[in-house]
């Protein structure tokens, strides 16, 4: 893959931001992320009246991610995360631990201090190679 849109796919994160459905927090979060096969896939966090049960937009870009019947097992190579602001955010520890499952160690994420590869994000990461019989 060659070079990566960043402001691409920040856009796509602000766009899908609108969509958002926050009337507990009133804190929108879009995602958008560059997949192995050149599409880019989005999310919005979804908030739930019993707190506990909302999705995060990561959630729901992995969603999309597996929702479009992408005719292999698809990667992330890239994600953007932003906020109501359209700034970047940073994703939570269970959602850097879901971006590493289905994007794995190289996949690049826009962080408030720059790109950095989920080995950076998430260092000494438990993931599927983990799981294999040694």
């Amino acid at each position: 893959m060659s070079t990566i849109d960043w402001e691409a796919l920040r856009a796509a994160a602000r766009k899908a931001m609108g969509r958002a459905y926050a009337p507990y927090s009133d804190f929108q979060v879009g995602a958008a992320g560059l997949t192995s096969d050149g599409r880019i896939v989005t999310g919005c966090n979804i908030e739930n009246a019993s707190y506990g049960v909302g999705l995060c937009a990561e959630c729901s870009l992995i969603s999309a991610l597996y929702g479009e019947g992408a005719p292999e097992r698809p990667r992330l190579v890239a994600v953007a995360v932003v906020d109501r602001n359209g700034t970047p955010l940073m994703p939570c520890g269970r959602c850097r631990q879901l971006l590493y499952e289905h994007g794995g160690p190289a996949m690049l994420l826009e962080t408030v201090s720059g790109i950095r590869p989920m080995t950076e994000v998430l260092p000494d990461a438990f993931g599927p190679d983990d799981l294999r019989s040694r």
